[in-house]
Order: C-alpha cells, then sequence, then structure tokens
C-alpha cells in the first residue's frame, strides 16, 4: 500500500501520523530529486550531462574529467603574463571563452617557452597555447631543422607579425628590422622572431654588410631588460606584445616600438596530431566565440583588436 493510500483510509490519530511523517518523507525525497536532476546528473556513461553548446564534440576524457590542461610561457603581455600570483591576458580571456562552450574548463600552467612543444609531445599537456606562431615547420615537428616530433595540429586564433622596440628615444635612430645590420640586438631563444632576426642577418651579409649581433636569451624578460640597459640597440617580439611594452613598461618611458610589424602570421593553440576531435571541437569553439562577439570583446579589452580574424582556421601557418 502506498503512503498517500494509507493516508485516505486511515482513521486512527496513529495512522494518520505516520502518515503525515511517511508522506514529507517522500515529498522530501522528491524535492531531492529534482535538485539533483537539474544539477550536475551523472550520465550512463560516468559524464556530467552537460549542457554546453559543443560539449558532445569533445573527447570522452575532457567530458569526464571537466579540464583541458593548456601550456604556456606567461611573459607576453597583454597576450599572457602574470599579475598577483595568476595567469592574465588575452589568451586566458579567449580560453575561458572557448570553455564556457565546451562546458569545461582550460587550465593554464606557466613554463619555459623553450619546453612547451616537448610538454605537448610528452602529454603533460593537452594543448599549448602562448602567442606561438602557426608554421610549416612547427606542424611537422621541426624546430631549427631538428626533428623533435611527430608535429603538431595549430587552431588559428590571432594574426601578429614581428616588430622592432628600442630604447624610448631610439638612440641609435633604428626606423626598420633592416636597420639592424652590425648592431647588437635582444630575442628570446626558440621563437619564430629570433627565426625572423636570423633572415635578416643572412640578408644583410649577403648584401655586403655586417651580419646582426643576435644575443638570444631564455625569456624574454632578459631581452628586455638588456635593451634597456644599453646592452642591445633594439630587441624583436611579437607587435602586440611589443606595442604593450612601449606602452606600459615604467609608465611609457622605458621602449618604443619602431617601422611597421614584418611576416604577419597566425598565432595557433598547439593540439597533438592524434587528438584530432580536440582539435576540432577547439575550432568549432574559436567560431563560435568569434560570432556571438566574446572574441572581439576580449581582444579589444586587451587592446590587441590589430590580430582580430574573421575565422579560425587548421595549419593555416606557412
Amino acid at each position: 500500500m502506498t503512503a498517500s493510500t494509507l493516508c485516505r483510509t486511515a482513521a486512527k490519530s496513529r495512522i494518520a501520523a505516520v502518515c503525515a511523517v511517511a508522506v514529507a518523507g517522500t515529498l522530501l525525497l522528491t524535492a531531492c530529486g529534482d535538485q539533483t536532476d537539474s544539477g550536475s546528473k551523472k550520465a550512463a556513461d560516468g559524464t556530467s550531462g552537460n549542457t554546453a553548446p559543443l560539449f558532445d564534440k569533445l573527447p570522452e576524457k575532457y567530458q569526464k574529467s571537466g579540464v583541458i590542461k593548456v601550456g604556456t610561457n606567461a611573459e607576453y603581455a597583454p597576450m599572457e603574463s602574470v599579475e598577483n600570483g595568476k595567469i592574465v591576458g588575452v589568451d586566458p580571456d579567449l580560453a575561458e571563452a572557448i570553455g564556457k562552450q565546451l562546458g569545461v574548463k582550460l587550465e593554464f600552467t606557466s613554463g619555459s617557452f623553450e619546453g612547451l612543444i616537448t610538454s605537448l609531445y610528452s602529454g603533460r599537456h593537452d594543448v599549448i597555447m602562448s602567442s606561438i606562431t602557426d608554421t610549416k615547420d612547427r606542424q611537422e615537428g621541426l624546430e631549427d631543422g631538428k626533428k623533435l616530433g611527430k608535429g603538431m595540429d595549430f587552431v588559428d586564433y590571432f594574426l601578429a607579425g614581428t616588430a622592432v622596440y628600442t630604447k624610448k628615444g631610439n638612440p641609435e635612430g633604428i626606423k626598420s628590422i633592416e636597420d639592424l645590420c652590425g648592431k647588437s640586438t635582444a630575442v628570446q631563444r626558440g621563437t619564430t622572431y629570433e627565426k625572423a632576426l636570423q633572415k635578416q642577418s643572412k640578408a644583410c651579409t649577403d648584401g655586403g654588410k655586417k651580419a646582426v649581433d643576435i644575443q638570444s636569451f631564455e625569456n624574454d624578460t632578459e631581452a628586455q631588460t638588456r635593451v634597456k640597459s644599453g646592452g642591445a640597440v633594439a630587441g624583436v617580439n611579437d607587435y602586440p606584445v611589443a606595442l604593450e611594452l612601449a606602452r606600459k613598461a615604467n609608465g611609457g618611458k622605458d621602449y618604443e616600438v619602431v617601422g611597421e610589424q614584418v611576416d604577419a602570421g597566425p598565432f595557433g593553440i598547439g593540439v597533438n596530431k592524434d587528438n584530432t576531435e580536440l582539435r576540432d571541437a577547439l575550432k568549432e569553439a574559436v567560431d563560435a566565440i568569434i560570432a556571438d562577439g566574446s572574441y572581439q570583446k576580449v581582444l579589444d579589452k586587451w587592446g590587441a583588436g590589430t590580430g582580430a580574424i574573421d575565422k579560425a582556421a587548421i595549419n593555416g601557418g606557412k
């Protein structure tokens, strides 16, 4: 006999009291069940039943964990840097918007730039997102002519080129990257703009001029300090990073950007070539945040609107 039937047929006060308790208990259990159903209900396969627009596009691994591990080198304001112990910037904010589309958290960990690619190959990170220029060499696993691995796929989400910056006042009168022949120039090791300097140095010697005196450092902060101290005539960096440096370092008193950006190419989210399902989900998520306006909102917040693209691409680099 159910609780409700028992209540309808009860004649004695003792039974009526039991009825009241039974009905109250039934209602309480029903209420708890409703709260569970509307929250983090578990699906039959152990996933969370997430209702984010692109959750079903993700590999089951990330549906279950709720996390995509992201490797970065947080030294490239406004793209990514550390403020008050937290990684902030264009990339973390875009990743947050992407995460809302996918229904998971993109969790950033900072390390050396040179170690990012190997961290992806080893599986320590699921993706890497750190102002990384998408190039054919990196797609094929080549770095400085050496085969590091089987390569990676890129989800392109931003456009930037190489820029030259100098100490404020530009004491050597540098006007462009072509003026760096025979000049000491600071750069971070392993970057595409180090390659841009190497390319320019060859052009200098091919033209009968002195090679660029390339001073490569493990991290970008050291390169910046070298320029500020006068140990290098100029530095090279990604265009949005150089602009931010000139605008904000010591209130805009330390550096200035000279000339126009060169060799503009796409920044990409690096994904292991075996992880095509994750790659494709990320591309859809980037397209979604471009369409809903949150992408442009992030770029405008950080003064990086010049790098906006209209549509995500896979392996668009040259």
